[in-house]
């Protein structure tokens, strides 16, 4: 027997079945939010995995085509490898899941979310949010919860909570925020430069709806929670931390991670980690979580360097920003090439311009969505960080990123008919020492201005940390966090964005929410970190997109045609369309309203495709001149292809203006000639004569 619960939820009906299916999981709730619908489980190993210091979590969204109708693209015909949508829809419910488990729990965790049935109406990601939410809350898994999730949409200036894909795909704001009963723990979110005022009024009044969520997960929970089950504490023993601060005070740890310098801290660390190493060689016990045990004696040391003496690892201000630099134009012949250096952060982006025919093709769940014009894709090489390891491809992480950057560059890009080009950019980092993603949008902004793409505005993104004391007031927010702040630190908190508002907000902790000073803080500080990047790093760097595609970019001509002669460009089977292509080695795309695009990097031959193009979509008057090609001979004439695919007639007597008894006398097959249309004939055919060209015709 199972039971169901309903609430009503934005003007919509939440319903979750418990104990209708899945009843071998710890915890499953078969979640329905109008016609969507999403199984979400969660289930727990019954021991820790040995040999690790990291909790153990998968989050999984399962999107399967049969949701929306349709059977898998490609020759496998099944689901396959998760898709970007997926990955990214899996890292949202993850971050603010994480912090809420037991920080000492090293069991294997795996939280799948399978979407069975998609409403337009209802998103399946905000279903598998809270699907997830609930069935960890009511497993026997340890867990701090419960928490929530809402999401807020903006068209003409108004909040609308949980919109439709439509409304979310096409207003002004794509807001995402997570919380506790407390506080807000997760904050992910695509604006059209939003004001920060009116972005915290967003994410406050998501809180807000939250807490009405969180009470009725309270009450799932009292009527069909488990009790939750004991475990194996990872935690490291106060007496090794003891016997660690005897060999290594607390003074000569603080030496060692106080620099500016990331190689020269993790030598010195190096080299306290062989001293302890010795110290503690007959305890085999101690050596095997000695190097989580160190890791936790820097980050206690880190923490109260910052927290009480306001002193940062590198020595600088609580609000102050690395050494910047910026310069672009670094790697000829590619379209658009620029590099952004923060202290030791380096991320060197390339733009490359392309036919829209080259956009992504997206085959998801979400039907309003069939392809994007704009790629941006991140990678994270090894030596990035000083590491050796092959590269396997992007993960969760680079896509990530990846996906970060872009939905912050969106909001500036030109429209199709300003800039009739598919473009993607793709950031190198070079260097890693912290917020790498917001350096990645730093020299995309640059990169793609220095291609020529004449976005609206420049767009800068920065990160700030949080290190927090016992209480809600005791906490310090730092400016453009490093690498160590981040690790030890309490968040990263992202903001990217114009002068004029925000483009995009990734927020992740590791601490259960924050309280709205410290969010309002966060996002003053990083306005006033971009404005500052802007100003004096990016302009002086490329002041504005410069007027033209670079020399090795693709040229793109756009032309519009009556929609009802696409066809008579085609021509049968292709052959027309692939004539002027093979003649002219332009690329033409043909919207199905009529835009035509032609793309090359020869200006005569796109011209040539083009003359091609209208001369086929003309209708024919009398008087038109054309040079031709003689194609065809017959007793009564010769046949002038004029245009691929286009051919006229000229009798025999409109060859010359003297009596000819043979065609052949005259012209043979190839030859180039120019004639004069005459209309078309009692047959259709379009008639044209040579005699009756006059030469003051040649020179219009």
């Amino acid at each position: 027997m199972y039971k169901t619960f309903t609430m009503e939820l934005a003007g919509r009906t939440l319903r979750i079945d418990i104990g209708r299916v899945a009843a071998q999981a710890n915890g499953a709730a078969l979640m329905h939010y109008g016609d969507t619908v999403v199984l979400s489980t969660a289930t727990a190993s019954d021991k820790p995995r040995e040999g690790i210091d990291f909790f153990p979590l998968s989050v999984e969204f399962e999107e399967k085509m049969y949701a929306v109708g349709k059977i898998p693209g490609g020759f496998n015909k099944r689901e396959g490898k998760a898709s970007e949508n997926a990955v990214l829809t899996a890292r949202v419910i993850d971050r603010p899941m994480r912090p809420l488990f037991p920080k000492d729990y090293r069991n294997d965790v795996t939280l799948n979310n399978m979407v069975m049935s998609v409403d337009p109406q209802c998103r399946p990601e905000l279903v598998a949010m809270i699907g997830s939410a609930v069935a960890t809350c009511i497993s026997d898994i340890p867990f701090c919860g419960p928490c929530a999730m809402t999401q807020v949409g903006m068209i003409d200036g108004e909040f609308i909570v949980n919109p439709s894909q439509e409304q979310w795909d096409n207003g002004d704001l794509q807001l995402t925020v997570a919380s506790t009963s407390e506080k807000v723990i997760m904050i992910e979110a695509g604006a059209n430069e939003i004001k920060e005022e009116k972005m915290i009024e967003a994410i406050y009044m998501a809180h807000d709806i939250n807490q009405t969520i969180i009470e009725f997960i309270n009450q799932i929970v009292a009527e069909v929670g488990k009790p939750k089950h004991e475990y194996t504490s990872c935690a490291i023993p106060e007496e090794m931390f003891a016997a660690i601060k005897e060999i290594v005070p607390p003074q000569e740890m603080e030496e060692a991670v106080f620099t500016d310098d990331k190689q020269t801290r993790e030598e010195n660390i190096r080299v306290l980690t062989e001293k302890l190493e010795e110290a503690f060689a007959e305890n085999e016990e101690w050596l095997e979580v000695l190097g989580e045990a160190v890791y936790q004696y820097q980050k206690k040391t880190v923490r109260k360097m910052i927290l009480k003496d306001h002193k940062r690892p590198d020595g600088r201000a609580i609000d102050q920003i690395r050494p910047l630099a910026a310069e672009v134009d670094l790697i000829p012949r590619v379209h658009g090439s620029a590099m952004f250096t923060r202290g030791q952060t380096q991320i060197c982006t390339i733009t490359t311009l392309a036919p829209l025919s080259d956009a992504q093709r997206v085959d998801g769940i979400d039907e309003n969505i069939t392809e994007k014009r704009y790629m941006h894709h991140y990678n994270f090489p090894s030596y990035s960080v000083g590491e050796t390891k092959p590269s396997r491809g992007p993960g969760r992480r680079e896509i990530g990123h990846g996906a970060l950057a872009e939905k912050a560059l969106v909001p500036v890009l030109p429209s199709v008919e300003e800039f009739p080009y598919a473009i993607r950019t793709v950031s190198e980092t070079f260097e890693s020492n912290g917020s790498t993603s917001q350096a990645s949008i730093c020299a995309s902004t640059m990169s793609l201005m220095a291609a020529g793409v004449p976005i609206k505005k420049q767009v800068a993104g920065i990160s700030c940390g949080l290190v927090t004391g016992d209480t809600d007031d005791d906490y310090i927010v730092l400016t453009d966090i490093q690498g160590l702040e981040d690790f030890f630190g309490d968040m990263d908190f992202k903001v990217a964005g114009t002068h004029d508002g925000i483009t995009a907000i990734q927020m992740d902790i590791k601490i259960h929410g924050l309280t709205r000073p410290i969010v309002e803080e966060a996002i003053a500080r990083t306005k006033a970190a971009r404005e500052y990047i802007i100003n004096e790093v990016m302009t002086p760097a490329i002041a504005e997109p410069r007027a033209t595609v670079g020399e090795f970019a693709p040229k793109i001509i756009s032309m519009q045609i009556d929609p009802q002669k696409i066809g008579d460009v085609v021509g049968q089977r292709g052959k027309t369309i692939n004539t002027i292509i093979e003649e002219t080695g332009v690329k033409i795309d043909i919207s199905d309203d009529g835009n035509v695009s032609i793309c090359g990097l020869d200006a005569a031959q796109m011209e040539r495709a083009a003359e091609y193009i209208r001369i086929i979509t003309t209708d024919f008057e009398a008087g038109q001149v054309f040079t031709g090609k003689v194609v065809s001979i017959k007793e009564f004439g010769a046949f002038i292809e004029f245009a691929p695919g286009k051919e006229g007639l000229v009798h025999i007597s409109k060859i010359s203006k003297s009596r000819i008894n043979r065609v052949e006398d005259v012209l043979t097959l190839g030859d180039k000639v120019t004639v004069v249309c005459l209309g078309k004939d009692k047959m259709g055919r379009i008639s044209f004569s040579m005699k009756d060209v006059k030469p003051e015709m040649l020179k219009k």
